[in-house]
């Protein structure tokens, strides 16, 4: 089939050939590269800087300086200090600890409860009578032999019944006497609760959760005052005893009793020569575990030095 031929644009006869543009179009210049006459092209607008935006970066650029500064500074400090071993033996510091026993005259309410005229300050613990905190038992009878407590004991609508031996864990009250002449009101109300609360002020405060919270906070109304290691010691041991001999597994509990037993080998209580809220909450959680047979020897003798005491044997009552 028969094609229209094209003229080459190409060199023919050496020659190259020459087309003629037309000369009814305009010619465009070239954008790639201005001749050296043109005019530079205005510069691009600059955004404004908002000026907030700037101090903050002004205010984060001052903090990674000062940051710097302070690590540069806690860098050459390590390398000063000697780390303390985590095995130092802090037997001879708990002993130089000086604290009162617990049969020295009471401390003043006032200061630890605040004074509040013409109303007795009461104590109020919400508890569940099918696991009764019975370190909180054994702390109100040591609260009243230094206070004059005026005791008392309810049931709440959301508990359908409660153990006799519970509705008297205070004992009989047989003495009357008005209100205003007691130092301190302790009432213990047998509720369906998941833990121990406690409140001695509705209106400030928010109620303390847990027994072994509790206990700390009762404890603290005999006014013992300790230095750093003894009080760290003392909480350490509340702890272990809540969370791993009462609620822990069957691994974490013999753990604990052989920690329990290297202490009271070196000390005849817990932490030091004086009964502590710690031995207090270690022993209540002993007997409610069903622990105490299986006990070391240190241990055992420990438990006995507790029994011996009127508060312990009141509570052991409770558990037969």
């Amino acid at each position: 089939m028969p094609m229209y031929k094209v003229r080459p644009f190409h060199r023919v006869g050496g020659e190259v050939l020459a087309e003629q543009l037309p000369t009814c179009m305009y010619r465009l210049p070239n954008l790639h590269r201005l001749p050296s006459t043109a005019a530079s092209p205005p510069p691009p607008p600059q955004e404004e800087v908002d000026p907030s935006l700037q101090a903050l970066e002004s205010r984060q650029e001052e903090i990674l300086k000062r940051l710097y500064e302070l690590k540069s500074a806690v860098d050459g400090l390590s390398k000063m200090i000697q780390t303390p071993d985590a095995d130092f033996d802090v037997t001879n510091i708990i002993q130089t600890d000086e604290c009162s026993p617990l049969t020295t005259n009471g401390a003043d309410l006032d200061l630890m409860l605040g004074k509040d005229y013409g109303a007795l300050k009461d104590i109020v613990i919400n508890a569940n009578p099918s696991l009764p905190p019975l370190s909180l038992l054994v702390l109100h009878s040591l609260l009243c032999e230094r206070y004059k407590i005026l005791s008392a004991v309810h049931t709440h609508s959301s508990v359908k019944s409660v153990p006799e031996n519970l509705l008297k864990c205070f004992g009989e009250q047989t003495k009357k006497q008005p209100r205003h002449e007691y130092q301190l009101g302790f009432t213990l109300i047998w509720k369906d609760v998941p833990k121990p609360q406690m409140k001695f002020s509705i209106q400030t405060m928010c109620p303390i959760e847990g027994e072994g919270n509790i206990a700390r906070f009762l404890f603290s109304l005999f006014g013992q005052k300790y230095n750093a290691v003894t009080s760290t010691l003392i909480d350490s041991w509340v702890d272990t005893a809540i969370f791993q001999l009462k609620e822990g597994s069957s691994k974490e509990k013999g753990a604990v009793l052989r920690s329990m037993n290297a202490a009271l080998g070196k000390t005849p209580w817990l932490v030091g020569n004086e009964l502590t809220v710690a031995d207090i909450v270690a022993w209540c959680a002993l007997q409610q575990t069903g622990s105490a047979n299986a006990a070391p020897a240190n241990v055992q003798k420990w438990m006995k030095s507790c029994e011996n005491l009127a508060p312990f044997t009141s509570v052991m009552k409770l558990l037969k």
